[in-house]
């Protein structure tokens, strides 16, 4: 009989995901067959499965925690924001529709038998579930409609424990304010609580922790130290961008390989998009010690003395291009370019290289085109469905093999100009089928391509890296990287959280 857990958070970013990948390697370090789920997921950083769909990228790496490929069931219902009220909805990993936030939260229990379906796939693969919750339980204005956290265990009879972030400060009201705002109902969901990302000496911190099993009624299942080696797992929200980027950078020195090291780094630029996606593309570039990566915010410009600017994937292409030129990040492109800079597109970014976006439809919002930065001879027409596959090839330049995903809407070609089309060199030769992809400029310092995921490579990522003046490729194997990150974050849960009583709770509901 499989049992179940489901971690809640009294806040949004409170840890869950993490810890859920932790014990989710913890478990499996026990030779446990765990899998991950979270019923509902509202992020733009995604991944593709291999049977062609898309789940939130929390739930891909607690996959890989479980030692296990994502799949679809992971993450039944995932929202991928296009603007501040409206999101795709991607339903078992295909997009089912576009809805506003109102029109979701009226029908969003028309989803549940589906996310109900998923779960029960899980169950018949695994010893233990280890569930996500999404935002706080404590929002009682949408609990009526909830599927994403007490909606779902009443629906699945699974037990919960609520988990605190003490950085933030204010966690007993936090903790003990969550449970004073469920009904009886939901509260007796609630079999314990974990205080997460603490700092400093543990036993100064007895008392609080008493108080709060006072207070809520429920025990004490781990204080949590801070773990800063855990910001070198990819992140799915970007507000985690400015914290992970500077530990990722800085966090070096514990044991597991890092790049070389020097004083003259190279120097890479990111615009930071309002509807950026998929930004773990750039996350080996932050482990390496050679590699200067900022993203650059709203209202600052891109720095001139950047080796390359890279242009990442966002979830409204024409929105964006917009939202690029209000910067004047166009004008700092185009004068890094002049000045013999390198500048890379990935899947939109590819896409604002080119001349022109066209969305005749309206996929994205208002039917139209949009100017792009006409650094590449090229065109996108968007169009109504969407590529979402797994590719492997080599990159043509450099000989190097590569792998990554492709997820997007639209087909980006040269504009009709035979001079064009002629002047387009592809970036990639893929496979399964065979085909050419992406474009390099006629002198090789611009380029674009839909494939994400391409700089966990380690000999393309050097490679790549050489051709900015990168002295010699360092020693960061990126993917090792990933999985002794993910084994020291299962030893942490494993001696800071009671896993024997959460096993317990977890039994108890079954019985």
């Amino acid at each position: 009989m499989t049992t179940a857990i489901m971690l809640m958070g009294t806040c949004s970013n409170a840890g869950k995901s993490l810890l859920a990948a932790g014990i989710c390697r913890a478990l499996t370090r026990r030779g446990l067959r765990v899998r991950p789920f979270k019923p509902q997921n509202m992020s733009n950083n995604a991944a593709v499965t291999a049977d062609g769909g898309e789940i939130g990228r929390a739930q891909a790496l607690q996959a890989r925690a479980c030692r296990t490929p994502p799949s679809t069931d992971m993450n039944p219902l995932l929202l991928k924001p296009q603007s501040d009220c409206g999101a795709q909805v991607i339903l078992r990993g295909c997009l089912h529709d576009t809805l506003d936030a109102a029109e979701f939260h009226r029908r969003a229990k028309e989803f549940l038998p589906v996310i109900l379906g998923s779960y029960r796939n899980l169950q018949a693969q695994a010893d233990i579930i280890v569930i996500e919750g999404a935002g706080s339980p404590a929002e009682a204005n949408l609990r009526r409609n909830d599927i994403a956290n007490m909606g779902f265990a009443q629906a699945a009879n699974v037990p919960a424990v609520l988990i605190g972030d003490i950085d933030r400060g204010g966690v007993l009201a936090s903790v003990v304010g969550t449970t004073s705002l469920l009904d009886a109902k939901d509260r007796a969901r609630l079999r314990g609580f974990i205080v997460n990302r603490f700092r400093g000496d543990a036993n100064l911190f007895a008392e609080g922790m008493e108080i709060i099993r006072k207070h809520s009624g429920l025990a004490p299942l781990g204080l949590v130290p801070f773990l800063p080696e855990a910001a070198r797992l990819p992140a799915e929200d970007s507000l985690n961008l400015d914290s992970s980027t500077s530990v990722a950078l800085a966090g070096n020195g514990t044991g597991i390989d890092a790049g070389t090291g020097g004083g003259n780094p190279i120097r890479i630029a990111v615009p930071r998009l309002q509807r950026m996606a998929n930004f773990d593309d750039f996350d080996p570039l932050l482990a390496e010690a050679d590699v200067s990566l900022v993203f650059v915010p709203a209202g600052e410009p891109l720095p001139g003395d950047a080796d390359a600017v890279i242009l990442p994937g966002s979830k409204s292409t024409r929105a964006d291009m917009a939202f690029l030129r209000a910067q004047g990040w166009d004008i700092d492109i185009l004068a890094h370019w002049r000045r013999g800079g390198h500048v890379l597109g990935i899947c939109a970014g590819y896409q604002m290289l080119g001349e022109r976006i066209v969305d005749d439809t309206g996929i994205e919002g208002e039917a139209g085109a949009s100017a792009g930065l006409g650094l590449l001879p090229a065109e996108t027409v968007l169009r109504p469905f969407k590529t979402l596959q797994e590719v492997h090839g080599k990159e043509i330049a450099s000989g190097c093999e590569v792998r990554g995903y492709e997820m997007h809407i639209g087909e980006t070609g040269a504009t009709e100009a035979e001079s064009d089309a002629e002047s387009l060199r592809p970036m990639f030769s893929l496979h399964s089928p065979s085909r050419l992809h992406g474009a390099v400029s006629a002198d090789g310092r611009v380029s674009g391509c839909y494939l994400h995921g391409l700089f966990a490579q380690d000999a393309f990522r050097h490679a790549w890296l050489q051709r900015l003046g990168h002295r010699a490729a360092g020693n960061l194997v990126y993917e090792r990287r990933i999985e002794e990150t993910l084994d020291l974050l299962g030893e942490h849960i494993e001696s800071h959280i009671a896993l024997d009583r959460l096993l317990e709770i977890a039994a108890e509901q079954r019985r």
